[in-house]
């Protein structure tokens, strides 16, 4: 994915052309579902989620700034959206220990799906902004500048943020016997 090829897509998209639309569709559906369904834990919010950020990518594209990435606008749409619908959320209770999902296969598999799940249960445990920016940094693998101008705050700020998320993810991990 370059920034050359999704400009000229959404050049395409504005032009009239549904196909270009489809081609990004494609290209970040599954990426802003992984977000969202991080953040949220919730696979049919994660899937609400990532249906309104590209329908509200689609409806607000002439607002789009081409010489910004298009990477970073729909993120910052996504994590917009994500909030909004985690604010809107009533808080769940935590599933029992012995309710862990286990699937059949070898065991390396299962330790991994132990493992991820443990993380994603410990990412739950966080305090919404620093569970946010734990996932744009080290799931989606953003940059501390397309951070910031996802969430509209300063490096420093992310920085900072990321820092206590990280303590308090260890903290967690640590508590629960993970690490």
């Amino acid at each position: 994915m370059s920034d050359e090829q999704d400009a000229a897509l959404v050049r395409d998209c504005l032009a009239g052309s549904t196909r270009a639309f489809e081609e990004l569709l494609a290209r970040y559906q599954r990426p802003v579902y992984n977000a969202a369904f991080r953040i949220l834990n919730n696979r049919e919010d994660a899937k609400d989620v990532t249906q309104a950020v590209f329908l509200s990518a689609y409806e607000h594209l002439a607002q789009f700034d081409a010489s910004q990435r298009f990477f970073s606008w729909i993120y910052r749409i996504a994590a917009n959206k994500t909030l909004d619908s985690a604010a809107a959320r009533k808080p769940l209770e935590p599933l029992s220990e012995g309710l862990v999902e286990a699937g059949p296969g070898p065991r390396e598999v299962a330790m991994r799906g132990q493992l991820d799940a443990g993380l994603q249960d410990a990412l739950m445990a966080l305090k919404l902004e620093y569970r946010t920016v734990i996932v744009l940094k080290h799931v989606q693998g953003c940059s501390y500048e397309e951070i910031g101008m996802i969430l509209e705050c300063p490096v420093k700020t992310v920085k900072s943020r990321l820092h206590t998320a990280r303590v308090a993810l260890r903290d967690v991990l640590v508590a629960r016997g993970l690490v």
